[in-house]
Formats: structure tokens, C-alpha cells, sequence
């Protein structure tokens, strides 16, 4: 009686090793798959942002044309906008900047990340003299009285 009992908790034992050392190999298996996606995605990062230090030069006051990538169903297309940079928010990788234009009389603003993928080129169209960090006073101004002085 003692024998057999002594058999079945080594049967035991040995089955539970075994199950163990798969979970350990499993869970070993996700740390390292995680670990490898974490490693991709700081790589995929740390491409976007060498691929936008040329874009490193946005000032308040520029007047940008920004070419970014918008899907329609299944197509890609590039389209423009252009507009006064009106603030920055220097965020580490969650930079932005608000452009603001005027559409048919309305003003329009939108928000762009900086490390975006999506933005295929920005072009500085002209250089403004500011001593503002944030231009939100031109939001209340209408026509000539929006303008800006130029940088020489």
C-alpha cells in the first residue's frame, strides 16, 4: 500500500514538473514576444523621429504648407494645408502644432503631431516676426488686421 502510494505522488510530481516547465517555456515564450514587439515599435519610433529632424525647424508665426497622407476606402492620397502656426506643444514624442487658416470666411484650425506619419513634407512658405509663444489674439482679429511682419 505505501508503495503504491509513494508511486502515484512520484507520478504526480513528475506530471506537475512537466506542466510547470511548459508554463515556465510558454511564459518565457511571451516575455521574449513581448519583449521583441517592444523592441520593433521603439525602432519604428526612433525612425520616425530621424526622419522628421529636418521638420525641426517650425516656428510660431510661420505660415506652413503641410502635405499629409489621407485614405479614401482603400486609396492614399496626399493633400495640402496651409496655414499661420498659431502654437507648439513640446510634448517629448507627443509634439504638436495648430495651424490656422481661413476657409470661405471661417477660420480653421487643426492640430498636427509633429512625429506623425502621416505627414508626408512640411514647407515653410514665410517666416513671421513674433514676441508671442501662443497667437491666440488672432483668433478675435478679422482681415488686414491679422497680418503678421515678415522676418528679414
Amino acid at each position: 500500500m505505501n508503495a503504491s502510494k509513494e508511486l502515484i505522488k512520484l507520478v504526480e510530481n513528475n506530471f506537475f514538473e512537466q506542466i510547470a516547465k511548459k508554463d515556465k517555456i510558454s511564459l518565457e515564450e511571451n516575455q521574449e514576444s513581448a519583449e521583441i514587439k517592444e523592441v520593433k515599435e521603439t525602432t519604428k519610433r526612433i525612425g520616425m523621429i530621424l526622419s522628421t529632424l529636418k521638420k525641426d525647424n517650425i516656428n510660431i508665426g510661420d505660415i506652413l504648407r503641410i502635405e499629409y497622407r489621407i485614405t479614401d476606402g482603400e486609396k492614399e492620397r496626399i493633400q495640402a494645408y496651409e496655414g499661420l502656426v498659431i502654437c507648439k506643444k513640446n510634448r517629448r514624442i507627443g509634439r504638436s502644432f495648430t495651424i490656422r487658416r481661413n476657409v470661405e470666411g471661417v477660420g480653421v484650425e487643426q492640430v498636427f503631431l509633429f512625429y506623425s506619419p502621416k505627414i508626408a513634407s512640411i514647407t515653410c512658405k514665410q517666416e513671421s516676426k513674433v514676441r508671442r509663444a501662443k497667437l491666440y489674439y488672432i483668433r478675435n482679429l478679422r482681415g488686414k488686421a491679422t497680418r503678421l511682419k515678415i522676418k528679414r
